[in-house]
């Protein structure tokens, strides 16, 4: 288990629901991973840098929707910024992303 951390920490994450609306390869990240482009609704969208290659088609992924951070720094991956945290289940090398059991509205957040 990580280090505890007390509740006013965790509330000053920023968890939203996204759509997947575009998917490109990243042949310039250190391992394998694809660019994506996320739509948050009314905080526009967003672009990530995501390991999921191994699990996910690119045709899989568009209109997909996905749980991610959007309170982070950008970070610099390669020629590459990314601006928010797609969040997934690390299973070994395979990630499985973490997503509404049904559809809701783009940048609704996750409590």
């Amino acid at each position: 288990m990580s280090d505890i951390i007390q509740f006013d920490d965790f509330t000053k994450i920023d968890l939203r629901i996204g759509t997947i609306i575009e998917v490109n390869d990243f042949p310039e990240a250190r391992n394998p991973a694809y660019q994506l482009s996320i739509d948050f609704g009314s905080l526009g969208i967003k672009k990530s840098s995501a390991q999921i290659t191994t699990l996910y088609a690119k045709e899989e992924l568009l209109n997909r929707q996905i749980v991610a951070v959007v309170n982070f720094p950008k970070k610099q991956i390669a020629k590459f910024m990314s601006e928010c945290l797609v969040l997934g289940a690390v299973n070994g090398k395979d990630v499985i992303l973490l997503n509404p059991e049904t559809s809701v509205k783009n940048g609704i957040t996750v409590n």
